[in-house]
């Protein structure tokens, strides 16, 4: 008996794959995305932090923000989509990620995450990257991402 072989979830053809050579200073991308209820439970669910002021209605009315917030976490981990997807893109490996949280993202909230790159290293195909979430204008997380990035691919990858 012959297994199927499973489909991947992304087919690697139809992926935009930077290297490390095709990267340069000032480089942008972006990502909006609406908070929607199911996200911030699937975040508990996935994370494990069940904190009533993201799930509970009752509870979060009662503290300073009047109403459920998504996860800090959650709206850092927009910033990954950026990185792992656009800019450097599919390759790209987390070395560290500062996080300054400045507001609460709500339910309903469209978050527009930007990142930059500020800085390329050569030696070990290192990319320091700006990154930010913004509700409204509004600044309400910044930080810094380190990245390794894979060189440039000579050749296409295998069809699958």
């Amino acid at each position: 008996m012959t297994q199927k072989r499973a489909q991947p979830i992304v087919d690697p053809r139809m992926l935009r794959v930077l290297g490390f050579e095709d990267l340069h200073l000032g480089m942008r991308e972006s990502l909006m995305k609406a908070v929607m209820d199911t996200d911030v439970v699937g975040f508990a669910r996935l994370s494990g932090d069940d904190n009533p002021l993201h799930l509970c209605d009752v509870y979060a009315a009662e503290t300073r923000f009047g109403q459920r917030i998504a996860h800090g976490l959650y709206t850092a981990s927009l910033i990954s989509a950026v990185l792992g997807t656009q800019l450097p893109g599919p390759g790209a490996v987390y070395r560290s990620q500062t996080l300054n949280f400045h507001g609460p993202v709500k339910i309903g909230d469209v978050v527009e995450v930007t990142v930059e790159v500020v800085e390329l290293t050569a030696k070990g195909r290192v990319v320091r990257l700006h990154c930010e979430a913004r509700v409204d204008g509004k600044l309400v997380l910044d930080g810094e991402a380190v990245v390794s990035v894979p060189p440039r691919r000579l050749t296409a990858p295998p069809a699958t």
